[in-house]
């Protein structure tokens, strides 16, 4: 019987990033909208405005690259998203699956004293995160017997 494939992605930094881009973006386009409004004497043109409202939308799209982490597992290893980077490990490789004290995230322990971080999950998400590790460990305990 094989081991179920798993899938985690981190909760609470998707709430917030989300929350965040919604006010980039609301924030920005106001500004662009009332730029041509100012009594200062600078004159903005409708460019400025468009290039306002678009420089909300980057620093948005910008900020929902934290949602981006993932980990996915299942009986013959297991790969690991980031925000920028992914990479996918046999089971055979890893040492363990850790999460230090006081660290922000859990991480692969591979040979020559190296890890991978697993951004997908973070303390900050308490038991999801607790649930997250005792399933990896599990896998990996599995697929390494």
């Amino acid at each position: 019987m094989t081991a179920p494939a798993v899938e985690f992605r981190p909760k609470r930094i998707r709430l917030v990033a989300g929350a965040c881009a919604v006010f980039l973006v609301v924030a920005f386009t106001a500004v662009g909208l009332l730029l041509g409004n100012t009594p200062t004497g600078v004159i903005f043109r409708v460019s400025d405005q468009v290039a306002m409202i678009c420089l909300g939308v980057l620093l948005a799209a910008g900020v929902l690259l934290l949602t981006r982490p993932r980990v996915r597992a299942d009986a013959t290893g297991v790969e690991v998203r980031n925000v920028v980077t992914a990479h996918r490990f046999t089971w055979q490789e890893v040492l363990h699956v850790s999460f230090p004290d006081g660290a922000s995230w859990a991480r692969l322990e591979l040979p020559d004293d190296e890890y991978v971080s697993i951004m997908a999950i973070q303390a900050v998400d308490r038991d999801h995160a607790v649930t997250a590790v005792r399933a990896l460990r599990d896998l990996h305990r599995t697929a390494t017997t």
